[in-house]
C-alpha cells in the first residue's frame, strides 16, 4: 500500500481549514496529519485531500453536489470519511473557505460522538 506523504504547503493548507478551537488537536499521523476532538478524527490530510467525517444528511449532500474523491489508500478508503474535491486545491482562497465550512461541520458532528476510550495496555505475558 502507497502512503502518499503531504508537502508542508499541504500541511500548512490543513492547519488553515481546521477549525482554530481548544478542544481540536492536528497531529502528524504517517507522514500525513489528523484533526481530532475528544480523541475522534474529524479530518485528516493524506496526501492532498482533506478527508472530512461528516453526519450521513452533511456526506450525502456534499458527495452529491460537488466532486468528491475517497478518502485514504486507493485499495482501502476510510469508510465514513470523503475526500473534498482535489480542484479546491488549485482554485485559491473561495474554495478554502468552503473547505472551512465542510471542516466545521465535520468537527460540530464529531465532537457530539462519545469520547474516545484510550486503548488498554496489552497484559504482559508471563513466562
Amino acid at each position: 500500500m502507497e502512503m502518499p506523504k503531504a508537502t508542508e504547503e499541504d500541511k500548512e493548507r490543513f492547519r488553515q481549514v481546521v477549525p482554530d478551537r481548544p478542544d481540536v488537536v492536528v497531529k502528524p499521523m504517517f507522514g500525513n496529519m489528523g484533526a481530532f476532538v475528544n480523541g475522534n478524527m474529524f479530518a485528516g490530510l493524506f496526501g492532498v485531500t482533506i478527508g472530512v467525517k461528516l453526519s450521513d444528511e452533511d456526506r450525502v449532500m456534499l458527495e452529491s453536489s460537488e466532486r468528491t474523491v475517497p478518502f485514504g489508500p486507493a485499495d482501502r478508503p476510510m469508510a465514513g470519511y470523503s475526500g473534498l474535491p482535489e480542484v479546491w486545491n488549485e482554485e485559491g482562497d473561495g474554495d478554502d473557505t468552503r473547505a472551512r465550512a465542510w471542516a466545521t461541520k465535520a468537527y460540530q458532528y464529531v465532537s457530539t460522538l462519545p469520547p474516545k476510550q484510550p486503548k488498554r495496555p496489552k497484559a504482559a505475558e508471563t513466562a
